[in-house]
């Protein structure tokens, strides 16, 4: 079988943010005394761009980027006119698509009043809230450095700036959060309207200060009537769960989020920011990775230190990452996907395909590789059949 090449995105990381949260394990750094050097990392951003440029050569061929993502850290500490001069640098270095979708990040305590316009000048065109919850105290348990209230106001600003493709953040099975207090803060977040919704459980990861001192959680148990109650409201609101946690209004789904599920590329830029890239020449998947300290990464000035890590994904690999992605679309992928994107043949799924169909987690379909009920449940499991 021959490996296609799929659409292709590009992520930005940013990796300052004002106070590193509890829960959180991304590669984000909290503000020391003196500030970050914003615009020199725009630099170095530009110059990792034209060095992967250079490094993955005819892998890329002309495709055009689908869509933009700004993670974080929190994106919003950069003024406006940075997120421009970057975009605007984007432009020269890549085609991009006519619709390419752009995405910032922002939390709604480093949001000032009046730089949601100049976002929507500089070509960022959905905004993605981490809201996490509208209860005060939750949001104090999380770390989190705005109010409900600020949150809200943050969001409706966006709204009056002109933005109407806007993603809320949503955690659930807060600390000491009962059952009512979770359907609650997905009431308050459909009164705001928004086109999307990340609907997800707080989970204890590694290196993080809430896995070295946790947090009274609720069980699986009580966390799984929350999941089911918060998707039947959503559902009833007019958002179609169509990934593991992602709920969209109609015609507003993720472009980003989907070329990932779907195994799709990506340039990664930034510190510590992830890449991968299929090759279809060649037949390979590279993955690249950027150091991750803020601080390495600019001292290597868009060199090859910038590199953390970078590897080819060998072919036994490539259905456990595969399904990692595409399994948690509810919709479940084609049949035929799995070989354009990795270019194995389709009877290399066949056995852990029989047994995860024999456990009732995958549907038995001629057509699309689909999770059942039970499998989204256990995606885990289901994932770690395919391991090789």
């Amino acid at each position: 079988m021959s490996l296609i090449a799929p659409p292709l995105s590009l992520y930005i990381h940013m990796p300052w943010c004002v106070k590193k949260c509890p829960y959180c394990d991304f590669n984000s750094h909290g503000l020391r005394h003196e500030p970050p050097p914003y615009a020199d990392y725009i630099d170095h951003l530009l110059a990792d761009l034209d060095a992967d440029r250079a490094d993955f050569g005819s892998a890329l061929n002309g495709r055009p980027i689908v869509s933009i993502f700004f993670g974080g850290g929190t994106p919003s500490l950069f003024a406006p006119a940075l997120i421009a001069r970057l975009l605007d640098g984007v432009r020269e270095r890549l085609s991009l698509k006519d619709d390419v979708e752009v995405t910032l990040e922002t939390n709604p305590g480093t949001v000032e009043h009046g730089r949601f316009d100049g976002y929507l000048a500089a070509g960022v065109n959905r905004l993605s809230f981490g809201i996490q919850s509208f209860d005060d105290d939750k949001l104090s348990r999380l770390g989190r450095i705005h109010s409900a209230s600020e949150a809200e106001a943050a969001v409706k600003s966006a709204q009056d700036a002109g933005y109407a493709n806007i993603n809320l953040d949503l955690m659930y099975a807060l600390p000491q959060q009962t059952f009512e207090g979770a359907l609650q803060d997905v009431e308050r977040a459909l009164a705001l309207e928004p086109a999307h919704i990340s609907h997800y459980q707080l989970t204890l990861e590694p290196n993080t200060a809430f896995a070295a001192n946790p947090p009274p959680l609720p069980d699986d148990d009580y966390a799984w009537s929350m999941q089911e109650a918060c998707e039947q409201r959503l559902a009833c609101a007019g958002y179609g769960q169509y990934e593991i946690s992602a709920y969209a209004a109609a015609g507003r789904r993720c472009t980003h989020n989907l070329n990932y599920w779907r195994f799709g590329d990506y340039l990664g830029i930034g510190a510590g920011a992830h890449g991968k890239i299929s090759d279809s020449e060649t037949g390979q998947i590279r993955r690249r990775w950027k150091t991750r300290h803020p601080r390495a990464y600019l001292g290597a000035r868009g060199g090859a230190d910038r590199i953390g890590g970078d590897n080819t994904v060998a072919p036994p690999e490539l259905p456990f990452e595969y399904m990692l992605n595409a399994l948690r679309l509810i919709d479940g992928v084609p049949h035929g996907d799995f070989s354009e994107r990795t270019g194995l043949s389709p009877t290399t799924l066949r056995a852990a395909l029989a047994t995860a169909m024999r456990r009732g987690w995958l549907y038995d379909s001629s057509e699309r590789l689909q999770t059942t009920p039970l499998g989204q449940r256990f995606l885990n499991d289901v994932v770690a059949s395919f391991l090789p």
